[in-house]
């Protein structure tokens, strides 16, 4: 791996990456307290100090020993999870759908603002590589984290929103896998089955949508 293309790398997702996982758990403690569990904010985790929501395992070690081992194919992390007591909140099977939607939906915001960004900078004449870049690989990861968190099992945010929409059995069998659910979601990955069936799918029509809500700056830029 050559170290040169490693360090341009880190230092162009860097930035995207911090803000992405910031806001995302920041997002979901936000909603939480909104909705009546004070969990996250008591425990200063409501926060853009990215310091509070880095795991070292998951947020630095992780994604950097995958670059490696996959020659930069393949890259996977996460972020301390932000605490949230689903049975403190007001309603909780409801309003563990809006909970658990608030950090995607930071994610398409800030993969929104990134695009905008970037045709502000295309419109303004600015042509260094470094910042148009950053710009597209801020928009990338958002629509990647988004994609991702909305897979449809626990504990991903798409897994508690299944949960809060299925009926009462079918939601308390879906819940019980979130032990294993992370490991059955590394399997899939494993296998492409979460690339080829849900995040090129997924992407793809959050790419269009988005390319929609771009269309002003779009035409600013040309």
């Amino acid at each position: 791996m050559d170290l040169t293309q490693l360090i341009q790398t880190v230092a162009l997702y860097a930035l995207p990456v911090l803000f992405a996982i910031t806001v995302h758990e920041a997002a979901h403690g936000y909603a939480a307290r909104h909705f009546g569990d004070n969990t996250a904010w008591s425990m200063g985790r409501v926060t853009l100090n990215p310091i509070k929501h880095i795991d070292p395992i998951g947020t630095i070690l992780m994604p950097l020993l995958l670059y490696f081992a996959t020659s930069g194919a393949f890259v996977f992390g996460y972020a301390k999870p932000v605490p949230v007591r689903f049975g403190q909140l007001r309603n909780p099977k409801r309003d563990m759908i809006w909970v658990a939607l608030a950090g995607p939906g930071a994610n398409l915001a800030q993969a929104w603002i990134w695009g905008a960004l970037l045709y502000l900078l295309v419109g303004a004449g600015v042509t260094e590589p470094f910042f148009i870049e950053m710009c597209q690989a801020g928009t990338l990861v958002n629509l990647v984290m988004f994609a991702f968190n909305l897979f449809p099992l626990p504990p991903l945010d798409g897994g508690r929103i299944l949960v809060g929409l299925l009926p009462y059995r079918a939601a308390v069998a879906v819940s019980r896998l979130e032990p294993w659910g992370f490991f059955i979601v590394m399997g899939l990955i494993y296998f492409h089955i979460v690339d080829r069936l849900w995040m090129r799918p997924v992407m793809a029509l959050t790419s269009g949508l988005l390319e929609l809500l771009l269309l002003p700056f779009s035409w600013l830029a040309n």
